[in-house]
């Protein structure tokens, strides 16, 4: 695998500071629908976030944006059928104002769509610490996500780690899951990005101490992996059986993507039960998949769900 030839790599994909900014790439892809957006230097994150209070004093940080009212009808019934809602999961370590998270928000806002964008706890705003997160933590915290914010059928939206995440959701509420996009999605990654590349050394030092620090290529901070984390990951794998999955599902994956093998989205068609899915590779597409053309490609694949 590309991540085995260069481990220090892979495991940077996990740590890289998001991307926060603007949508540019939906000015032409909103234009013809008689929509205008801001110009991209406006467009910046809401300044405040909500709160989702937990047991204690621990909270989901979120924005949401609700459906638009729709014109009805003498009966009261809505004129046009309501489009589902959309749930983004961002990536490990990253956050909900990335560039991908606020080109979606910037499209709910236009074409009034359901929208929720959030951070796992440990992540962004939520409350936490990043080192006590593990992969049944950020499920569950999707999954409250779903059913506390959200209602009727959800399009999820996985950016890497999100794209794990998102299919351990949609195992989970199958009757809330319209549909999936996997961008650059990294099912498994605790085990096949993270240990399967440590050495000896690292394995050893993981497993009596409870936890590594290696450099970052992205942040002038360590980045910590725990044992807990990579213990956990292992009763979530997916990509060694069947996936009971059966809706509408749209893999986008970057060839020149260095930390997450665009074979992993191969990998997991192969394993979806589904039948309707489809694999985008992008032969110049990075791992982040931000750049304009990337967002156009990711709206136009949103409305084709919907």
């Amino acid at each position: 695998m590309q991540s085995k030839k260069n481990p220090q790599v892979a495991r940077n994909l996990l740590f890289r500071p998001s991307l926060s900014g603007p949508a540019a790439g939906l000015q032409a892809r909103l234009r013809p629908c008689g929509m205008a957006t801001a110009h991209p230097a406006t467009l910046e994150p809401m300044a405040q976030a909500e709160r989702l209070p937990l047991s204690g004093d621990r909270y989901i940080a979120y924005h949401r944006r609700n459906h638009a009212a729709n014109d009805l009808n003498e009966k009261g019934t809505p004129l046009q059928r309501q489009a589902p809602g959309i749930v983004f999961l961002g990536g490990f370590a990253s956050d909900m104002n990335g560039t991908k998270a606020m080109a979606l928000d910037t499209y709910c806002a236009a074409t009034g769509r359901a929208f929720v964008r959030f951070d796992y706890r440990g992540h962004g705003q939520s409350s936490g610490e990043f080192t006590d997160g593990t992969i049944s933590t950020w499920r569950d915290d999707v999954l409250t996500v779903l059913d506390r914010l959200t209602q009727g059928p959800q399009i999820l939206i996985g950016s890497s780690m999100g794209g794990w995440l998102m299919l351990l959701a949609a195992l989970a509420r199958p009757a809330r899951i319209h549909a999936l996009i996997g961008l650059a999605a990294a099912p498994d990654f605790t085990e096949e990005l993270m240990w399967e590349t440590m050495d000896a050394g690292m394995r050893r030092r993981l497993m009596e101490v409870g936890r590594i620090e290696e450099p970052s290529a992205y942040s002038d901070q360590p980045y910590v992996i725990t044992r807990a984390l990579i213990e956990d990951g292992r009763e979530h794998r997916l990509l060694r059986g069947a996936i009971a999955i059966d809706r509408p599902v749209r893999l986008i994956h970057g060839q020149a993507d260095i930390d997450v093998p665009f074979s992993i989205s191969l990998r997991l068609a192969d394993h979806l039960v589904a039948r309707d899915v489809v694999v985008t590779l992008v032969k110049d597409g990075d791992h982040r998949l931000s750049r304009q053309q990337d967002l156009d490609r990711l709206i136009m694949t949103v409305d084709e769900l919907s």
